[in-house]
Parts: structure tokens; sequence; C-alpha cells
């Protein structure tokens, strides 16, 4: 069933969102945006065919808006909060959603779905019953680090790391701040190495399609470390798909996920991931762009597939799917970028010209502003690179070539890229 002519409708106009139209129009379909944000601050209305100002939790206005224009499907990418919304919209008008808004109710609640992933033996952090009113009692005998962060938010927004009773009480107020249900999460801090695990959901069947290291980096004052870039296949991967796997799809079936893709974040402790993050749509990683190059299908494509004709596509994902990437390597360097107004970007076209580069995607152009609000968040990622190679070696020598080639040029004239992926990130990570 081809997609061509027709019309789907994507929630919300970010940035990022950029990257479903630009999918979408290469498969001939007609595009659509709505937020409520006028189209100087929707950057994805701007290059929609269409676009729409009803908000996306309207769900009588945008039933309204999906009959009168006639949308063929809808579809909703980076935001968490936005997902029971989507389902919802989906059902009343009786188009796909690749979820239910039972399943995004608890994928997007980290207390639900920590208590769902213990219920099937799947690792996840250690935490703690935290009294808001009485944070200091409640705390007396935990131990510290702590990691304290709202149950129902995401982008790393109202998290914080603290070290003693001071320093809780502040992420205590920090996190309920950032809640919309007004639940927070005190986890045991784990530092040290991070994985991702990316599956893909077809017709109740699970694939693991890529599994790679995460590597973050201490390079701001008080705020938790983000990621500077990523590397695939980790070292980890035989031994989780054959121990920790298995115990996934167990728990996916009990809920019954059947389509979608989805996204696990994880500290590695002796030898096992431990999931502390969960998120039940597309991710900023931008991974989907690694699989297309390395595998041959392109699990965004298969998602827009999906909201226009409730397929996911790809018959021959059984063949395709391979997270060990034939034998072959692939990465993504993450720009971050501290404080400034963005006067210019230098170095994209001779990254762009590298022969590893698959593709360089801004999430900040020239004019935009990188705030003190943003530190400390994923929206700090200026620029990400997506990158292939034959060997740990050539990707290594490509990332760092990358990252010392790219610099984003303030107003002022300064250079405002932090420090990034350099050899010794890789020391201590074993790829296969």
């Amino acid at each position: 069933m081809g997609v061509e002519g027709k019309r789907l409708l994507i929630l919300g106009g970010s940035r990022i969102t950029c990257e479903i139209i630009k999918h979408a129009k290469r498969m001939g379909v007609v595009t659509a945006v709505t937020d409520w944000y006028p189209l100087e601050k929707s950057p994805a209305k701007q290059i929609a065919d269409e676009a729409y100002y009803e908000s996306t939790s309207d769900i009588n206005a945008m039933s309204k808006l999906i009959q009168e224009k006639k949308f063929d499907g809808v579809l909703t990418g980076f935001t968490d909060s936005v997902l029971p919304y989507y389902a919802k919209m989906c059902e009343e008008n009786n188009l796909p959603s690749y979820g239910t808004e039972k399943q995004f109710d608890i994928f997007i609640d980290k207390d639900k779905y920590k208590k769902l992933m213990r219920k099937y033996g799947v690792p996840t952090v250690p935490e703690y019953s935290i009294d808001i009113e009485n944070v200091e009692e409640s705390a007396k005998d935990i131990k510290y680090p702590l990691l304290v962060k709202p149950s129902d938010s995401s982008g790393a927004r109202g998290i914080t790391i603290c070290h003693d009773i001071e320093e809780l009480k502040k992420a205590v107020s920090i996190a309920n701040e950032a809640s919309k249900t007004k639940k927070i999460i005190v986890e045991q801090y784990l530092d040290g190495p991070e994985c991702t695990i990316f599956w893909l959901f077809k017709n109740g069947k699970y694939y693991m399609m890529l599994m790679g290291n995460r590597h973050v980096k201490y390079n701001q004052e008080g705020v938790i470390p983000l990621p500077v870039g990523y590397t695939y296949p980790a070292s980890i991967q035989p031994k989780f798909l054959k121990e920790t796997a298995p115990k996934m799809e167990e728990m996916f079936r009990s809920v019954g996920i059947k389509n979608g893709m989805m996204f696990m974040q994880c500290k590695i402790v002796d030898d096992e991931c431990v999931v502390y993050d969960i998120g039940y749509r597309l991710t900023g990683s931008l991974e989907y762009i690694n699989i297309k190059e390395m595998c041959g299908f392109d699990p965004l494509d298969m998602l827009i597939n999906f909201a226009l004709t409730g397929d996911m596509g790809e018959p021959d994902l059984d063949v395709k799917a391979d997270p060990n990437l034939g034998g072959k390597y692939s990465f993504n360097v993450s720009i971050l970028s501290k404080p400034g107004k963005i006067k210019r970007i230098e170095g994209l076209e001779t990254v762009r010209s590298m022969p590893e580069v698959i593709e360089a995607v801004v999430a900040h152009p020239e004019g935009d502003e990188i705030t003190e609000k943003m530190v400390g968040l994923l929206a700090q990622i200026t620029v990400r690179i997506l990158g292939k190679a034959d060997s740990i070696e050539q990707m290594r020598k490509a990332m760092e070539e990358i990252h010392d080639t790219i610099k984003v040029i303030s107003n002022q004239g300064e250079n405002m890229v932090l420090p990034g992926i350099e050899e010794k990130d890789f020391e201590g990570t074993i790829l296969i």
C-alpha cells in the first residue's frame, strides 16, 4: 500500500520535527504541522506544506482539524508529553496509532515503567522513597550521591545530582517544579559507562536493532553529564541479547506492544545493562540515519508508513535487522555548545565531505541562542554528525577529527563548543 499523495498531520513544530517532514516529503507525502506557536517560532511549520495552530492537547479541536482537512494519518516524534494526546486523537478518528494511550501512560512515567521492569526481572536503578514535605527526616538513612528527577519529564529537564541533604532539598524542589504530576524519583546515582538500546516493533515481533556506547562528558559544573557521542555496536551486546533481551520482550508482550520503536538508556554495572530512562518514540540521537546506512531500512520511514497505512512495512526486516552491523561500525558525534548567540557554524561542509560521514544535522542554526536555561539539557546539542567506519581505529580518528573541525562561533567571536569526544573517551570502552 503506497503512501504517495497521502496527507500526514505532524504534532509539534520544533526544529527536530523537521526530520519527520523531510522523510515524509521524500516519500511523496503531503505534510502539515500543528501546534499553538506562531510560524516564526515553529521551524517545522516553515518547511511543511501546510501549517495550523490548534493545540495538540485539545482533542476536540484536533478531531475537527483531522476531519475537515481529510488527513490520512497523524504522527508525533520526539516529545513524551504529546504521546497520550496522539493516541487519543487517533482512536477517536479511527486512524493508526503505533501505541495505545495506556501503553504511553506507562512508558512516559518513570515510576510506572520501573515497577513493570522489576516485575519481569529487567535491571533498573535502585530508588528511595522521599517525603516531599519532609525531605530531611525521610532522607536520614540515604546514601549519596543521588539522582533526583521528575517522574514524567524528558530531555534531561528537572534532573539534579546531589551529594548532601542541602543539595537534595534543592533537587527535590527543582524536580517537583518540572513535574506536571508533581511526582519525583530519587535514585542511587550510578557513575560509569553508559549504553543505549534501540528496539523496533512490527506486528508484535520485537527487534533489538542497535546498541551503542553512550559517551557522556563532565564538561560543565553542577549539571548531569551530556552525551558527546555514540559508538555502535557495544561490547556488552552479546550478553544483553542472551540474558536481558528475553526478559524485556516478555515485558513488551505483557502490555501488548505491537508496533513502533523504543530507546532505553542504561548504566553498565557489573556487565549488566541497568535501565534508567525509556522513550516509546523517536529520539534525538537520530540513530535511524545510522541504521538506514548500515542495514538498509529506515525506522522513521516505517513510522510514517504506519501512520498512513496501519502497517510498518519492510517485509524483509528479518533479514535486514542486524545489530552487529555486518561486522562494521557506526557512530554519532554530538556537538555541545555553551550559552551564547550563534553567529555562524564553521566546518560543516568539510565534515560532510569526509568519507566516514553519513549526514550532519544542525539542531541550532545561525541566529539561534543557547540560553542559560538550556545548560544541562539535551537542547545544548547544536550539531549531530552520523557516520560509519570499517574499524574501531578509523571510527575513533574520524570522530576526533569531526569534533576538532566543527566551530560554533558566537556574536562575540568566541568558539562556543564544549569539550567533546577525544582519544581517552575510548579507553575502557570495548566494541565488538
